[in-house]
């Protein structure tokens, strides 16, 4: 009760915010239920598809949530905040819809890359919509702890609460789905359109630079976008570091997404339940340290916990990946979960701060997309390391770009102490 008066004085709870943490969290529910619950099975095992196939529809989605991120923020500049975000998750929608009354392999591979299109703006809008509701009160990393919450909520009981359902009938788990994506494209509608606070400065530089063409003709578009990548270059100055530092944030995830379960269970011996209770802790951990870490970073400044949780998740899964003595194992699953919660509503609080102050949608979009490219060659590079390296290669793997990650952000502090990264 004391936590919630504290976001409502610092205005978080408007129907704006409400209304981004319900979608968050309702699109990653689907999502996660989909990927991790019932694809795998459903086409495997009902529709009898190939291992091929059921590849290359995960691979379709993930490429086109992250391809079309980038567009989807130029978007949010130019045909507003609420448009963007119900065009995204009307595609999800159809894309859910396909997979649901289908049994064709194309079918079923254009749904899943049209819930990767979908999914796309999600993010970009969230975080749009995030920097206007927090652009007075201050308090970005607030915000992004309590959206973080969200996401990892509907990730994880997405496949949990369908795992109950799917024994019973397939048609019922997709009619769920689809309900969750019919109360999302509603209460996109809610969302505001293109206010002032939405527009970050776009529309100033289209018409400081004379543009002619109406934005809805192709030679208007053309132009409008040949203006964004020039007003990006001249306005967006951040160290080449930079970059690199959005891909190995995810890319240390991503390595070790394909194979934690297998390195779980048969290199360190443990149970199914067990597993999973190393995951409800670790991630528990996580999921309760985010606010209190957000409201920090908002009084203290992003760079002491960003430093503490690189360096912290460097040392934990390096050990993590070494030991075999179960209690040690359960500490570097908790000092794991601590890093992450000093990582995630920090991470991007720090990216805000290096945003122009026009073309801010764009500019998310295309940070995401960067950051994004880690999770699509994390996974690949991962299973070439376990054949070849062997088991704890991914993992030394992850805990090196971790430390490499924690190096160049000690680089980034130094160079912008204060504009950029406190």
């Amino acid at each position: 009760m004391e936590m919630t008066s504290k976001l409502m004085n610092k205005r978080l709870l408007n129907p704006t915010f409400i209304s981004l943490w319900i979608i968050m969290f309702l699109v990653e529910f689907v999502k996660g239920a989909l990927i991790v619950a019932i694809l795998p099975v459903y086409m495997g095992d009902v529709l009898h598809l190939s291992a091929f196939a059921i590849g290359l529809s995960f691979s379709l989605q993930y490429i086109g949530d992250n391809l079309f991120r980038s567009p989807a923020g130029w978007l949010i500049e130019r045909i507003g905040f609420r448009f963007t975000m119900t065009i995204g998750l009307i595609f999800t929608f159809a894309g859910v819809l396909i997979i649901a009354i289908t049994s064709s392999v194309g079918f079923i591979v254009l749904g899943c890359a049209m819930i990767g299109i979908g999914s796309a703006p999600l993010w970009p809008c969230v975080l749009m919509g995030i920097s206007a509701v927090t652009e007075e009160s201050n308090n970005f990393g607030t915000a992004m702890g309590v959206i973080q919450i969200s996401s990892l909520g509907g990730t994880g009981l997405g496949p949990v609460i369908i795992n109950f359902i799917v024994s019973t009938s397939y048609h019922l788990v997709f009619w769920i789905l689809l309900g969750c994506m019919g109360l999302v494209i509603f209460i996109s509608f809610l969302l505001p359109g293109k206010s002032s606070t939405m527009k970050s400065g776009a529309e100033e530089h289209h018409s400081s630079n004379g543009n002619a063409h109406s934005p809805n003709q192709p030679k208007g578009i053309l132009e409008n976008v040949k203006q964004t990548f020039r007003h990006i270059r001249s306005n967006l100055n951040v160290s080449p570091l930079f970059y690199p530092a959005l891909f190995l944030q995810t890319f240390a995830i991503g390595l070790l997404t394909p194979v934690i379960t297998l390195f779980v269970r048969t290199e360190l011996g443990l149970s199914p339940e067990a597993y999973s209770a190393m995951l409800v802790v670790g991630g528990g951990i996580t999921v309760l340290g985010l606010v209190p870490v957000g409201k920090l970073v908002d009084r203290y400044g992003t760079k002491w916990f960003l430093h503490t949780g690189f360096l912290l998740a460097t040392v934990a899964i390096g050990l993590f990946s070494v030991m075999r003595n179960v209690p040690t194992v359960w500490i570097m699953v908790v000092l794991i979960g601590i890093s992450y919660s000093c990582i995630l509503p920090t991470w991007d609080t720090m990216i805000s701060h290096h945003l122009p102050k026009g073309e801010k949608g764009t500019v998310w979009g295309l940070f995401l997309t960067i950051q994004g490219s880690g999770m699509v060659f994390g996974p690949i590079v991962s299973g070439k390391m376990w054949d070849t390296l062997g088991p704890t290669a991914p993992f030394l793997a992850s805990a090196a770009s971790m430390g490499l990650l924690f190096v160049i952000h000690i680089v980034l502090s130094r160079q912008k102490p204060d504009a950029q990264i406190n």
